[in-house]
């Protein structure tokens, strides 16, 4: 595997990791989720929203790429990419540019 040094350069392979639509749909669950939590967190200062926010992103997205997509996350190789690439995704689901039904 390629080491990527820009987002730029990342982004596709992100997306070539996320071909099955439910590996999608999960993200986009566990990103909501996260969404509100990051709202909850900015709302209270209470640092747990923080954690639970990290745990359902994270918790819909590992479901989905080690029982539907069948690959390893690439959170564990490229943490920061990975965590931009889920949102950026998000937003092109949202802009209809990915299916997810």
């Amino acid at each position: 595997m390629n080491r990527y040094t820009t987002f730029k350069d990342f982004y596709p392979y992100y997306l070539s990791e996320h071909d099955n639509k439910h590996t999608k749909l999960l993200h986009f669950i566990g990103t909501t989720i996260a969404i509100y939590f990051y709202v909850r967190f900015f709302m209270t200062f209470d640092y747990f929203y923080l954690l639970y926010s990290l745990l359902s992103g994270y918790g819909f997205a590992w479901v989905a790429h080690f029982f539907v997509e069948h690959n390893k996350p690439a959170t564990f190789k490229y943490p920061l990419y990975s965590f931009v690439g889920d949102h950026k995704m998000y937003i092109e689901i949202l802009a209809g540019k990915h299916k997810i039904l």
